[in-house]
């Protein structure tokens, strides 16, 4: 059944070159099964979820999809998922997500909030950075520009409709926000290990840039983000 829906979610996202492709997918995986075994979570439940997490998404599918979960409702039935545990597992994919944070959406479920966790840690760290570097590259966005910063405090709406920018602003933004979403144990340790390979990143980034001001930024940023 697991290798079946892969197979499915596979060809819907083979075509993705924005960091949201099937390798992430098989990461998130990877990691809600590493947490589900020590959450002692329902691991066939956070198997289901993880894989499904990203078939709606509206940056890949339009608003319409995102709402309904077209393409897992039909992954789903066309499996011939237990009526229970569809439910389950549309309801978790429903809200996984950052811009579904900044409306006040979060998992209700113990497996539901393991691939939460795990989605963002992917976000977070080396693969993050990546990521992020993936998907500015492809909307014809920079690296870094330091003239350029972040738009702090954004609503879901000015998020999900912010296209420019720079990776390091979406570090800021956003990828040094995760650790404090986690909803599990296993996603705290796992996102705060990552958080400050990202942090030691920006801070050797600045001072070989040569941009000062940028490392001042970077350190009132962190110290407000204590307070």
């Amino acid at each position: 059944m697991i290798e079946k829906i892969r197979k499915q979610v596979c060809e819907l996202l083979e075509k993705d070159h924005c960091g949201h492709g099937m390798d992430h997918v098989n990461r998130v995986l990877h990691l809600s099964l590493k947490f589900a075994e020590t959450e002692n979570a329902n691991q066939d439940t956070a198997a289901l979820i993880a894989l499904l997490h990203d078939v709606d998404d509206y940056k890949l599918f339009g608003m319409e999809s995102a709402e309904h979960l077209t393409n897992a409702r039909m992954i789903l039935n066309q499996c011939s998922i237990d009526d229970a545990v569809k439910e389950q597992v549309l309801s978790a994919v429903k809200t996984i997500g950052y811009s579904k944070r900044l409306t006040g959406l979060r998992p209700i479920t113990l497996e539901g909030m393991i691939v939460s966790d795990a989605d963002m840690c992917d976000g977070i760290g080396v693969t993050g950075i990546l990521r992020s570097y993936q998907y500015n590259l492809a909307h014809g966005n920079v690296f870094f520009d330091k003239s350029i910063y972040p738009t702090l405090n954004m609503s879901a709406t000015d998020y999900m409709a912010k296209k420019s920018g720079t990776v390091v602003t979406h570090m800021f933004e956003k990828s040094l926000r995760l650790k404090d979403l986690m909803l599990t144990g296993s996603g705290k340790r796992e996102a705060l290990e990552r958080h400050n390979t990202m942090v030691a990143f920006l801070y050797h980034f600045f001072e070989e840039e040569n941009v000062p001001e940028w490392t001042d930024y970077l350190d009132h940023y962190l110290e407000r983000d204590t307070m």
